[in-house]
C-alpha cells in the first residue's frame, strides 16, 4: 500500500494557482493524484469552517476521481490549520477528535483518523511552540494528550500517523542544529516529548530506512530566499507506525517538489 502526507499550505492557492508558488503548489498535488496513493493526507488546508467550496470539490474530484475526501477545518480562527484525508477505499469510519489540548488547538482542525479492518490510518498537524517560544507550555500539552491518543488507538489496532509534527528530533534532522537548539521545533523539551512518542512503540519510518542519511529534508523557511537552493532545511514530517508494523514498511521517502520552498510531501509503502 502507499501512502502520502503533505503540508500543502492552503488548498485554495493550490487550486487557484493563480501566482507561480500556487502553479508549482497545483503542479505537486497533480503529480501526487498520478501516483494513486491508497490514503493522501494533508495539513494546513486553510479552509473557511464551511470546509471544501464548490470549486475546491471539483478540482479535488477530477484529481482524484472515485476516492472519499474528508476535511476537519478551524472553528476557532478563519482560514487556519486544517487537516484533510482523501482515501481510495471507503473506511469503517472517520473520527475528528478532540483530545484535551489548551487553549483552541482542539478546534483548529487538526487531526483526522480514518479506520480500516486491521490498521488506522491518521494525520496531524502539530501547534508550532511560537517563534519566541511563547506557546511551548500548551505544546508541551499538546504532545502529551496526543501521545495519549495515538495509544489509544494503537491499545485497538496499529496506527499509520503522518503529518508536520513541527519538530527536528536528532541534530541530523536539521541544516544547521548547533544555532537552532533554543528555536521552535528543535527545542530539548520538544525533541524529549517526541522521543517519549517512539518510545510508546512507533518508530520513525525514514530514520529506520535511511539511519544514517543527513542532508534530506521535509520544509526550507520561504521567507529565506536561498534555503532551497542551499538546503537549509529541517525534517519535520514524519510517517510514523506502530512497532508492531514497523517490519511491514518497504520504503520512506522524500517527494521532490524541485524549487518549490516550504513542505514537500513524504511517502510510505507498506504491505499491508
Amino acid at each position: 500500500m502507499k501512502f502520502i502526507s503533505w503540508n500543502i499550505d492552503s488548498i485554495n492557492a493550490a487550486v487557484e494557482h493563480s501566482s507561480d508558488r500556487g502553479q508549482m503548489t497545483w503542479a505537486t498535488l497533480e503529480n501526487l493524484a498520478a501516483a494513486q496513493p491508497d490514503v493522501l493526507a494533508i495539513q494546513e488546508t486553510k479552509l473557511k469552517d464551511s470546509g471544501l467550496t464548490k470549486k475546491h470539490s471539483a478540482a479535488l474530484t477530477d484529481l482524484f476521481p472515485d476516492y472519499h475526501i474528508y476535511t476537519n477545518s478551524s472553528t476557532a480562527r478563519k482560514s487556519y490549520a486544517g487537516t484533510m484525508m482523501i482515501s481510495k477505499e471507503e473506511p469503517l469510519s472517520v473520527d475528528y477528535p478532540t483530545i484535551g489540548a489548551p487553549g483552541e488547538m482542539d478546534q483548529e482542525g487538526r487531526i483526522i483518523t480514518l479506520e480500516f479492518p486491521t490498521f488506522y490510518v491518521s494525520t496531524v498537524y502539530t501547534p508550532n511552540a511560537g517563534s519566541k517560544l511563547d506557546r511551548l507550555a500548551d505544546r508541551q500539552a499538546w504532545d502529551d494528550a496526543y501521545r495519549a491518543y495515538i495509544d489509544g488507538l494503537n491499545a485497538k489496532k496499529p496506527v499509520i500517523f503522518s503529518g508536520d509534527f513541527n519538530i527536528a528530533h536528532e541534530e541530523i534532522d536539521l541544516k544547521h542544529p548547533t544555532t537552532n537548539h533554543h528555536s521552535a521545533g528543535f527545542t530539548d523539551e520538544e525533541r524529549e516529548k517526541f522521543t517519549l512518542l517512539l518510545d510508546n512503540g512507533y518508530t520513525d519510518t525514514f530514520r529506520a530506512t535511511h539511519p544514517d542519511q543527513g542532508d534530506l529534508y521535509t520544509w526550507w523557511a520561504q521567507r529565506v530566499k536561498t534555503s532551497k537552493v542551499n538546503n537549509s532545511g529541517w525534517r519535520i514530517d514524519y510517517y510514523l507506525v506502530s512497532d508492531k508494523i514497523a517490519d511491514k514498511v518497504t520504503a520512506s521517502t522524500v517527494v521532490d517538489t524541485g524549487a518549490r520552498q516550504d513542505h514537500a510531501p513524504i511517502e510510505l509503502e507498506i504491505d499491508l
